[in-house]
């Protein structure tokens, strides 16, 4: 798509990553300034006018608002400020399948800080998006090809 491309892992805190590489789970204090990091990203190339990809857990609703929001998503009684700071227009990807299939990608994968045994705190944490977020449900279970032609025919059809 010719499309700058964020993997929102590499914006975590050094302590998040020994945190998760130890076995703990983050919680929404370690995840906040993560996200607002990772919104202030998004602003800047939506200010550029370049379209990107952010690869990122966001699995509760209130993540996937900051992510669009910024840290204002944060204080639920501040109503959302039109103008410069209007929300961004985000489409989430939920890719959705099976936990052992995503589970036999995780132990396929080297390097990486978060172990497997995280896994069941992150299907625990999830909140799969719902009206009104603007989202749509991907099916792990497809092919990568197929996978992909559903996502970008929801980007330019959507």
């Amino acid at each position: 798509l010719g499309w700058k491309f964020y993997d929102a892992d590499d914006y975590h805190s050094p302590e998040n990553k020994k945190k998760m590489a130890e076995g703990i789970p983050l919680n929404d204090e370690d995840r906040i300034p993560w996200l607002c990091a990772l919104h202030v990203i998004l602003r800047r190339e939506d200010s550029f006018r370049q379209d990107a990809i952010l690869v990122c857990s966001a699995l509760k609703k209130m993540y996937r608002h900051v992510l669009v929001s910024g840290a204002s998503a944060t204080e639920s009684n501040q109503p959302e400020q039109p103008g410069k700071n209007a929300a961004l227009k985000i489409l989430f990807v939920h890719l959705d399948g099976p936990t052992d299939i995503i589970a036999g990608r995780l132990e396929k994968r080297r390097g990486h800080f978060m172990p497997l045994e995280l896994l069941k705190s992150q299907f625990d944490t999830l909140e799969p998006p719902s009206a009104p977020e603007n989202f749509i449900t991907v099916s792990i279970e497809k092919s990568l090809p197929e996978i992909v032609l559903e996502i970008e025919h929801a980007i330019f059809q959507g």
